[in-house]
């Protein structure tokens, strides 16, 4: 049986990202949104729309929500989410700070439900080779991540520029990199801080974070994540016996293009793959009970923890 997804929201993501791969996913149906503008949320194509979030979250045959609201509103709508019997996928970053993230995921324990951050990238095959290379010893022990996410944005009224709904480059994009620290480093259990410099904007978000640290007293990593400089994504990852790093296609957020993993000399080609359709019907699947991948709660927890300790470093 399909799961009946139901949005709370219908902006970017939702609307060009989420919804055509529910559209596309098997064992997945649009069932219903809600947003803050009904004839918006219609453009998704769901069997339903519903004038507020409380009235989706009041429809017995959504099964399953994705949230994709400003962030200072997942703490919110998740724990509402959950309390009403739903499953949840929200988007990254799940909480503003580790203490909403581990309050979320304490309520999906007593609720007995899913919560899964949807930090798409992590489902697309490429990611999920880099973590094997980075496991199985084929480039040494891993000693240096180098990563970098950074554009310069042309956001006006958004968000993500606003400092109490949780905007800043650190939380946007810093995300994914912590994601590859976490993964690729089996947890990043331990983490101190070398050296960090920001750039702070008008209205009072970090525009550029740029941190250095050792990860498990073994593995240094550095990671640049800005809105004001030009567009780079960049993964590398240096082994004691080799290298590899992302070749054709962007670093994190590579989306129905073909692309590619150089290791060592040899690169390594990936098919076309819409990840957001791989997280849809993974997530789908083990709501079913059937077999699937989803993001260990355990890692959304530690990103949370390592951007809190960016975050207050000074």
């Amino acid at each position: 049986m399909a799961v009946n997804w139901g949005f709370l929201g219908a902006g970017f993501v939702a609307s060009r990202g989420l919804a055509p791969a529910v559209h596309a996913s098997r064992g997945a149906n649009l069932y219903a949104v809600a947003s803050r503008d009904e004839t918006r949320s219609a453009t998704l194509e769901p069997e339903r729309v519903h004038a507020t979030y409380d009235d989706l979250l009041a429809d017995e045959r959504v099964d399953a929500v994705y949230i994709s609201l400003s962030n200072s509103q997942h703490l919110e709508w998740v724990t509402k989410s959950l309390e009403a019997g739903k499953h949840v996928l929200c988007e990254k970053p799940l909480g503003l700070n580790a203490s909403e993230t581990e309050a979320m995921f304490a309520c999906a324990t007593r609720s007995g439900q899913l919560l899964v951050e949807a930090v798409w990238g992590r489902w697309h095959p490429r990611f999920a080779r880099m973590v094997e290379v980075a496991t199985n010893g084929a480039i040494g022990n891993i000693e240096h991540i180098e990563t970098a996410f950074t554009f310069t944005s042309e956001m006006t009224d958004n968000y993500r520029l606003n400092p109490l709904m949780g905007g800043g480059a650190l939380l946007d994009v810093g995300c994914y990199q912590a994601h590859a620290w976490v993964a690729l480093t089996e947890g990043a259990a331990d983490m101190e801080i070398d050296n960090l410099a920001r750039t702070i904007g008008p209205t009072g978000i970090d525009l550029t974070t740029d941190v250095s640290v050792r990860i498990n007293k073994s593995v240094t990593a550095h990671a640049v994540s800005s809105f004001a400089l030009p567009s780079q994504q960049q993964f590398i990852v240096r082994g004691s016996q080799g290298k590899m790093q992302t070749d054709v296609g962007e670093s994190f957020t590579t989306w129905n293009e073909a692309s590619s993993l150089r290791i060592n000399d040899v690169v390594e080609e990936f098919a076309v793959t819409n990840a957001f359709v791989e997280m849809v019907e993974n997530v789908s699947n083990v709501i079913r009970g059937e077999e699937g991948w989803i993001v260990p709660s355990t890692d959304s927890i530690r990103v949370a923890h390592i951007l809190d300790s960016i975050a207050r470093h000074r």
